[in-house]
């Protein structure tokens, strides 16, 4: 039911959105096939390029170890709180390994940057996440004017909140791990183009170019805005002479994990991945995606939801059986672990405190448990003899 929210709310800007959005200037789809970020040198790629990354040296990491990690944080909105609970257990624990790539999307994309940077920076994810803090995103008075805008909620709070908590010192840190061969990556959906754009955060912190934090934070804005939720965020780019600004928002409109980019899937045969890199690779779903039983009200909005609800299980099922066969084919040892249980979640409160502790808590548990990982995509359904509440 947690998904149901957030896809009702753009199932309703769908249909009375816009009547008050501001205009935009128009581009065509030349300027935008051929558009890049002025000053940035290669700091992004579409995910379906089949070709080589551009200055791969700054993509790939760079280790000497036989083996490297790699971090994969899904969408999922409140339920990123799943993640900082395992990785909290992970480091509590010990054993919690320096991962080589972070990448993230959506939700995933606001905790990436301080996964990426280690257990020292645990509390502040727990304290965005389980803090109640949250909350305060939804604007309950804005929602009515919502209707006819934009967007349902104000964007302010949660800029104010990035910019709180992704500061200067937080991105220079990134730039030096990024120097040190370590990789940042985060997903956006380019709206006007339909594709989805794999941003190289490290790069851009380690520009030292002075817009470089703006932009930083409006890329993670953007992967975590969800549509209709959140208003887009627009980016401007150049394409010749003409400037333009596309228009990006949540990276799960594209694909909820951010693990191989599609396009070097689709091309496995011919093994762009460097065959002396071995990865261990991590993921972390924040989402169920085992079937949930639950009687769906005869409403055009829920069952509407209810489908596209359907519809991003099997999206992320699929991600994570491409993956895995690219895994099995080139040497990646795959691992991945998500929300298994069902959790009462409020549709009105889509980042109610309760749940957030609550998925937490798994994540946490299920870490510590010692069964957490799974070593292939496991879709067990764990509630099919449990009597379910209808949907509301």
């Amino acid at each position: 039911m947690r998904t149901i929210a957030r896809l009702v709310a753009i199932c309703v800007f769908a249909l009375l959105g816009g009547c008050l959005a501001p205009a935009r200037i128009p581009y065509q789809a030349g300027a935008a096939a051929t558009a890049d970020i002025e000053g940035f040198d290669a700091i992004r790629t579409y995910a379906d390029s089949t070709g080589s990354l551009p200055r791969a040296r700054a993509w790939l990491p760079a280790s000497q170890r036989r083996r490297m990690n790699y971090l994969v944080l899904s969408g999922g909105g409140a339920g990123g709180a799943f993640s900082v609970g395992a990785l909290k257990a992970w480091s509590d624990k010990g054993g919690r390994p320096q991962f080589d790539i972070v990448s993230g999307v959506s939700t995933g994309a606001l905790i990436a940057p301080f996964a990426f940077l280690g257990p020292a920076y645990d509390e502040t994810l727990v304290e965005l996440y389980t803090s109640g803090l949250a909350e305060k995103l939804v604007d309950v008075g804005f929602l009515p004017a919502g209707l006819l805008g934009p967007s349902l909620l104000k964007q302010e709070p949660f800029r104010e909140l990035v910019e709180r908590y992704l500061t200067r010192d937080i991105m220079a840190n990134i730039a030096a791990e990024h120097r040190k061969g370590r990789r940042l990556l985060v997903l956006t959906s380019n709206l006007d183009s339909q594709r989805a754009v794999i941003w190289n955060l490290g790069a851009i912190a380690d520009s030292d170019r002075p817009d470089a934090l703006k932009l930083f934070r409006d890329i993670v804005m953007a992967s975590a805005s969800l549509p209709g939720l959140y208003p887009a965020v627009l980016i401007k780019a150049r394409a010749g002479k003409q400037v333009v600004e596309e228009m990006h928002s949540d990276g799960g409109s594209a694909s909820q994990i951010l693990t191989i980019p599609e396009g070097w899937i689709a091309n496995a045969d011919k093994e762009q991945w460097p065959s002396r890199a071995r990865l261990n690779m991590y993921i972390l779903v924040n989402n169920a995606l085992m079937p949930e039983f639950a009687m769906t009200a005869n409403n055009t909005f829920i069952v509407m939801a209810r489908a596209s609800s359907s519809l991003i299980k099997a999206q992320t099922r699929t991600a994570l059986l491409a993956t895995y066969a690219y895994a099995k084919k080139t040497g990646i040892r795959f691992r991945m672990a998500s929300i298994d249980k069902e959790v009462p979640y409020e549709m009105i409160n889509p980042f109610g405190t309760s749940y957030m502790r609550a998925v937490y808590k798994l994540g946490y548990d299920g870490m510590m448990g010692g069964s957490f990982w799974k070593d292939r995509p496991s879709f067990s359904d764990a509630t099919a003899d449990t009597p379910q509440a209808p949907a509301r």
